[in-house]
């Protein structure tokens, strides 16, 4: 059964807003007429946008008792009502697309239902002379947006999509539109030799009104104190309560301010994988080196080692096991820490494949902090769908994941990669969609690439693959797909062109053998394809995690050799 909205919720589209708990709909404030079967109708399908809700599901949820006969009428008026009220077409829908003998979806982009206590915290202004309290700054805001997010029953937008608008001037109610909340925190860090004022106001998205402010006269070494006192001011304003049984919303992470500004330097490096990834390597080393007790910075240390190994920057062999040891590190260090415990099941999945303790710690990180997106994105994609093969469930974690971090380019990318075996079309539109918000997103154009594919699209999959790599470098798994769409169309030429190419650039960098594997499959080597994967199988590479369901191995899954890996690996 397709959800329905919950009883708080406002969902806004086009000039239409749906109040589920008035049981109105609105247009630009004025409320239109509309019987209950109608809009019982738009609020299952404004619930599940994008998605086909069947016939069967609304005869269930809306005529459990009539005929077959009587639905059919009922369900046809029902329609035509909602059509006539929202001034839509079955001819040229913008709204409610009728798919033949099979149900209804919902067309039109939304402004989904914004919870009651939900808030975006806006970078922190530096009002400093000197660019180094920059860093400071935007250290100050994503604790903050940390902070909060330990607190269940706030909805909190995650860092990237806050950091969007840094340096921008925008109205605070296009800003709550777009990230889908109700308050805005705004802030601005002056920092003088060892004194800090430290000024921040929670508005009302809607109208700007001002609903807390304070001003903060600090030494520096308060500054986590303050972070913590300001989450629970907003918490009080929001009139959430706190069931913490007198315990710190969390730790103090690290008394050592480089330490701070080496953390905060290696997350925004870590923001910008995989290019920057060995910077956040680096930056993270030096900050554990400088606190050694620093929880937070051990944690960033283990995902940023494992995902040098996931984008293949590395051998895995020579970064795996040092994210292991991060991540043990960090949960010895603070037990209650999320984060350690996300790094902690990314290293039991993608380097020990020990998926029941991968989900285990997972679901424990997700428990503690519920609105991690990082996490739920991983947990989705990583673990459901691709060693459970639990797709729907995975799509579910990924799709709140984007909600939580509704502007960022790799969360979104990532939604792209959780569409592929569900709603291949819907993939591709997410593909589109994520450019809009980052043209460079070559994993969002190596899912549409997939995507198109599977729909025997070959030539535009084709057309997108040249495109990445006459723009973006020549990325190894846009190659080994592309190699393999080449293959396809019956451009062998091509293929063996970029294989060879593999060949040559392994002699002098390391490539992922799984994907030089795929490359040799599509240019006709089976057996040296098969030698690689054999060697990736034996050096543990992360992305072989994908083997069982992923769409380009289709062809390479039919040879016994494969299938023997994946047997050794735990899939039946």
């Amino acid at each position: 059964m397709k959800s329905v909205a919950g009883d708080s919720r406002i969902i806004r589209f086009g000039a239409f807003e749906l109040d589920v708990h008035a049981g109105e709909l609105r247009r630009q404030g004025l409320r239109i007429r509309l019987q209950e079967q109608p809009l019982r109708i738009l609020q299952m399908l404004v619930s599940n946008p994008g998605e086909l809700v069947s016939r069967e599901e609304l005869r269930a949820a809306l005529w459990p008792s009539n005929s077959y006969l009587d639905f059919d009428q009922g369900l046809n008026r029902a329609i035509n009502k909602l059509r006539e009220a929202l001034g839509d077409s079955a001819e040229t829908p913008r709204f409610i697309e009728t798919l033949a003998k099979r149900g209804y979806r919902f067309l039109h982009p939304m402004t989904n239902a914004v919870p009651e206590a939900s808030i975006a915290v806006l970078p922190f202004l530096n009002l400093s002379t000197d660019p180094e309290n920059e860093l400071f700054a935007d250290g100050m805001t994503e604790e903050i947006i940390s902070t909060l997010s330990h607190i269940k029953n706030i909805h909190v937008v995650a860092r990237t999509s806050s950091f969007s608008f840094k340096g921008k001037h925008l109205d605070l109610r296009s800003i709550g539109q777009q990230l889908n909340v109700r308050t805005i925190l705004e802030g601005s860090v002056r920092r003088s030799g060892d004194r800090l004022r430290i000024t921040s106001q929670l508005v009302n998205a809607e109208d700007g009104y001002h609903l807390w402010s304070q001003q903060y006269d600090r030494e520096m070494a308060d500054i986590f104190g303050i972070q913590e006192e300001i989450a629970r001011s907003i918490a009080q304003t929001l009139e959430v309560t706190l069931d913490l049984e007198g315990k710190p919303l969390r730790g103090a992470g690290t008394e050592n301010l480089e330490a701070f500004k080496l953390y905060v330097r290696g997350r925004s490096h870590f923001f910008q994988r995989p290019a920057r990834l060995n910077a956040a390597v680096e930056c993270l080393k030096n900050a554990v080196a400088l606190d050694p007790h620093y929880a937070l910075a051990w944690s960033g240390l283990a995902d940023a080692y494992h995902m040098v190994g996931f984008y293949g920057l590395a051998s895995p062999e020579h970064c795996m096991p040092q994210g292991k040891v991060a991540a043990t590190r960090s949960i010895e260090l603070d037990p209650l820490l999320a984060e350690a415990h996300t790094s902690l099941a990314v290293s039991h999945l993608l380097h020990e494949w020990d998926w029941s303790s991968a989900e285990r710690e997972f679901l424990h990180s997700l428990g503690l902090k519920p609105h991690n997106a990082l996490a739920r994105a991983w947990y989705g994609l990583f673990y459901l769908q691709w060693a459970a093969g639990r797709f729907e469930e995975g799509l579910a974690q990924v799709r709140r994941a984007v909600q939580i971090d509704p502007l960022s380019a790799s969360t979104r990318a990532v939604l792209v990669h959780a569409y592929l075996p569900i709603d291949p079309d819907r993939s591709v539109e997410t593909a589109l969609e994520t450019l809009q918000t980052d043209l460079e997103s070559y994993t969002a154009r190596w899912g549409q690439i997939t995507a198109l594919n599977l729909l025997g699209r070959l030539a535009e999959a084709a057309a997108v693959g040249e495109t990445v790599l006459r723009s973006f470098g020549r990325p190894l798994w846009v190659m080994a797909s592309l190699a393999r769409t080449y293959a396809r169309l019956g451009k062998k030429s091509d293929s063996e062109a970029l294989y060879m190419e593999f060949m040559w650039r392994a002699k002098r960098e390391y490539l992922e053998p799984l994907w030089l594997g795929l490359a040799a499959f599509a240019a006709g080597k089976k057996d040296e394809a098969m030698r690689l994967v054999q060697h990736a199988h034996a050096i543990g590479v992360p992305t072989l995690l994908a083997g069982k369901y992923w769409p380009d191995f289709v062809e390479m899954r039919e040879d016994p050799r494969f299938r023997e890996i994946l047997r050794s690996r735990g899939w039946a």
